[in-house]
């Protein structure tokens, strides 16, 4: 019996290794492959006849309707291969997948069908486990550019505030690259002395200079067929930059006291705080080392533009802090904490935790343990009823909601921008909340 070119089709994707389905243009998916049925598939549901934004996202109408990107609406706009991160429900739960539509054309040029390929993202979490976690749009903007730069070999320029993690985006870039079996090697330029600046990132040998007893590695070297992470390199002298661009440029150095060029192996990645582009303009960072490593830069979100994260967060930087119980947050200390502008970030998050469980004599930590940010709301906080000591990271969200259109006074528009999400996503958290 000959096969039917969709028989063919489904033969070939049978043979790949990642996770595929086939949908048709109504969002119904008529195929999947084995890797995916062995990835995501749970006990005897068919997958077949079912829409895909039921199965990956259990909704009932299409991403778009919900407040998310849809690729597939928007390859039948324009003909062409879409690429989107999303959260997907999986048996595992819910989990970052990077997912890859291609449309399939018949013979008259027409779509047809339309082949996703399914990536779980394994650097970062949408629950509270991990180390970098978030699940808001900000958040996953950022991971999105993330995961398209990570299989490449381009430089990452890590831009945005301090204490919004880029050491952590810094490995998720690494660990998700084809250098993840190599060395991630973590360089903090503003802690290094100018004197040691080129025997710590090239090495010497003997007798290069006093005390120079052996030959020593340097952190180049170290790097060697993985990732070298320059943080803070804004903070880097002037004239030392030159020897930087140096090694960008050729990929080759000399140990201090060398004679003999090395060739140097490493994808880097650099963060700053700093405004580069104002400090070029100034004079204090070289045009052409900033051109050479900002191929492909990526902006961290503050925290207060991924307020959403908070409960998660919180719920994740519990989990680290060492005390003889478990801890837990009161509604209305996340409500206080929700209002806050967190200038030192995640980093400021922490260290807030980290002293609320040291003031705190009961499980539960209280706006009272956290005088800095919560001492002017402690009244109006006090004033609000019907919260348990312990609740679920979606309860939290529909008290905070609901408090915030209560006392907040603004409208939704400016609701929605201020919690980082889209006005459609929040009219539908709203309706949740109604129904």
């Amino acid at each position: 019996m000959t096969e039917t070119p969709f028989s063919q089709l489904m033969s070939f994707l049978d043979t790949l290794p990642e996770p595929r389905i086939v949908m048709n243009r109504d969002y119904t998916v008529v195929g999947a492959n084995r890797a995916y049925l062995a990835h995501y598939h749970v006990g005897d549901l068919s997958v077949a006849g079912r829409k895909c934004h039921e199965i990956s996202h259990q909704f009932s109408r299409p991403c778009d309707e919900e407040g998310e990107s849809c690729p597939l609406k928007t390859s039948l706009q324009t003909g062409q291969p879409q690429r989107v991160l999303h959260i997907h429900h999986t048996p595992r739960g819910e989990e970052h997948v990077d997912v890859e539509l291609t449309p399939i054309h018949n013979l008259e040029g027409e779509i047809k069908y339309f082949v996703e390929m399914i990536h779980t993202v394994r650097s970062a979490s949408a629950t509270a486990e991990g180390e970098l976690v978030g699940r808001s749009p900000a958040f996953n903007r950022m991971l999105e550019q993330v995961m398209r730069v990570a299989s490449s070999h381009a430089d990452v320029l890590l831009l945005g505030e301090s204490g919004t993690g880029k050491e952590l985006v810094a490995h998720a870039v690494h660990s998700s690259s084809q250098r993840t079996s190599g060395a991630f090697v973590a360089v903090d330029c503003s802690s290094l002395p100018e004197n040691l600046f080129e025997s710590e990132l090239f090495g010497y040998e003997k007798g290069a200079f006093s005390g120079a007893h052996q030959r020593k590695q340097g952190l180049v070297e170290a790097a060697k067929g993985g990732t070298l992470f320059l943080d803070e390199v804004g903070d880097i002298p002037l004239n030392l930059q030159v020897k930087l661009l140096r090694l960008l440029e050729t990929g080759t150095y000399r140990r201090v006291g060398g004679i003999e060029p090395l060739r140097s192996d490493f994808r880097l990645v650099a963060a700053t705080h700093r405004d580069l582009k104002k400090m070029v303009a100034e004079g204090r960072f070289r045009q052409d080392l900033y051109y050479r490593i900002s191929t492909f830069p990526i902006l961290l979100p503050s925290l207060r533009e991924r307020m959403e994260d908070l409960p998660l967060l919180m719920e994740v930087l519990l989990k680290r802090v060492s005390t003889d119980h478990a801890l837990s947050i009161h509604p209305a200390t996340l409500l206080c904490l929700s209002q806050y502008d967190f200038p030192g970030n995640i980093r400021e998050l922490r260290n807030l935790i980290e002293r609320a469980s040291l003031l705190a004599d009961g499980d539960v930590l209280l706006p009272e343990h956290f005088p800095d940010p919560c001492e002017e709301k402690l009244e109006s906080l006090h004033s609000i009823q019907g919260f348990s000591d312990i609740m679920t990271i979606d309860e939290m969200e529909r008290s905070y909601l609901e408090w915030q259109m209560r006392y907040s006074g603004l409208s939704r528009k400016e609701l929605a921008e201020r919690l980082g999400v889209s006005e459609r996503t929040l009219f539908r958290k709203l309706g949740k909340l109604a129904s």
